[in-house]
C-alpha cells in the first residue's frame, strides 16, 4: 500500500505516538487531518510535519459533537484511532469513575468515531481503520485493569469490525499493540482518584522511540499486516506467552501482583517493576 496523497486522520496527534505518525505519514506523501484536545500543541505538530494539514481539535468523549467534527473531517481514506490514557493504579483502590474515563476515552470513543466514518467507506467500497491498543491488550498487566479492560475490547471490536467489512465492503482493519515507547503516556496516567501520575516509569523510560515505533506501523499497514505487535524483547515474549503458554504467563504476572499488595499493605504506593525483571522472576 502507498500513502501518496491519502487523506489520512490521526487523533491524538499532539504528542507521543501520534506525532510520529504524523511525521511518518507525511514524509510518505500523506494529506494530514490532525486531532487532539490542544489546538496549539497540533498547531506545532503540522508546522513541523506539513504547514498546510488540517487541525481538527475535539474531545474524544464528546459525543454530541462527533458527528459535526466527522462532517469537519470529510472524506478520509484512512482513520487512525490513537487517542488515549493508561493508568497506574491497584484495582482494590481504584474508584469507579477513573474506569469510567479510561474505558470512555480508549474504547467507546475509538468505536464512535469509527463507527460515524464507516457509512462513507461502505459507500466508496474503500478505507481504511486503524486502532492502536496495546500489548496490554493481550495481557492482565497489574496497575492496569481498566485500561486492560478497554484495550482487550477494542481488539475485540476491530477483530470483528474486519470480519464484517474487509471483503464485504473493501475496507481495511488493522489493529496495533505498541509494547513501551517513550512518551508521557505513564506521566499521564490515572492513579486511583483519577488524578494524573506526574511522572514516567522505568519500562517507558527504557521503551522503544517514537519515530521507530511509528516506522514500524507504517511497514505493517503498508506490507498488509492485519495485527502489528511493536514491541522487543520481554514485552515481545510475554505477548507470545499468551497464547504458547497462558499458565505461566499468568503466574509470573500473579507474582508481581503479590509483591504490589504486600507494598500496599506497607503503606507504601505501588510502583510497577521492570517488565524483564518481572518475567525473569
Amino acid at each position: 500500500m502507498s500513502f501518496a496523497g491519502k487523506r489520512i486522520w490521526i487523533t491524538g496527534a499532539s504528542s507521543g505516538i501520534g506525532a510520529a505518525l504524523a511525521e511518518a505519514f507525511a514524509a510518505a506523501g500523506a494529506r494530514l487531518v490532525l486531532s487532539g484536545r490542544r489546538r496549539e500543541a497540533l498547531g506545532a505538530v503540522a508546522a513541523r510535519v506539513q504547514p498546510d494539514a488540517a487541525v481538527l481539535p475535539f474531545e474524544a468523549t464528546d459525543w454530541a459533537a462527533l458527528p459535526g467534527v466527522v462532517a469537519q473531517a470529510g472524506a478520509i481514506d484512512m482513520l487512525v484511532n490513537n487517542a488515549g490514557i493508561s493508568q497506574r493504579s491497584l484495582a482494590v483502590d481504584t474508584r469507579p469513575e477513573v474506569y469510567r474515563t479510561i474505558v470512555e476515552t480508549d474504547l467507546l470513543a475509538p468505536i464512535w468515531l469509527t463507527q460515524l466514518m464507516l457509512p462513507g467507506m461502505a459507500a466508496r467500497r474503500s478505507g481504511h481503520i486503524v486502532g492502536i491498543s496495546s500489548v496490554a491488550g493481550r495481557l492482565g498487566t497489574v496497575l492496569r485493569t481498566g485500561y486492560c479492560a478497554a484495550k482487550h475490547g477494542l481488539i475485540g471490536y476491530l477483530d470483528a469490525l474486519r470480519a464484517e467489512v474487509e471483503q464485504a465492503y473493501g475496507i481495511g482493519v488493522t489493529t496495533v499493540l505498541p509494547g513501551s515507547v517513550r512518551t508521557q503516556v505513564a506521566a499521564n496516567a490515572l492513579l486511583a482518584d483519577g488524578s494524573a501520575r506526574g511522572e514516567s516509569d522505568p519500562n517507558i523510560e527504557a521503551g522503544m522511540a517514537p519515530s521507530a515505533c511509528a516506522q514500524r506501523i507504517l511497514a505493517g499497514i503498508a506490507a498488509g499486516e492485519r495485527e502489528i505487535i511493536v514491541a522487543e524483547g520481554a514485552e515481545a515474549f510475554a505477548a507470545g506467552l499468551r497464547f504458547s503458554d497462558p499458565e505461566r504467563l499468568f503466574d509470573m504476572l500473579a507474582k508481581e501482583g503479590a509483591r504490589l499488595a504486600a507494598e500496599r499493605e506497607k503503606g507504601g504506593r505501588p510502583e510497577p517493576a521492570d517488565i524483564g525483571r518481572t518475567l525473569a522472576d
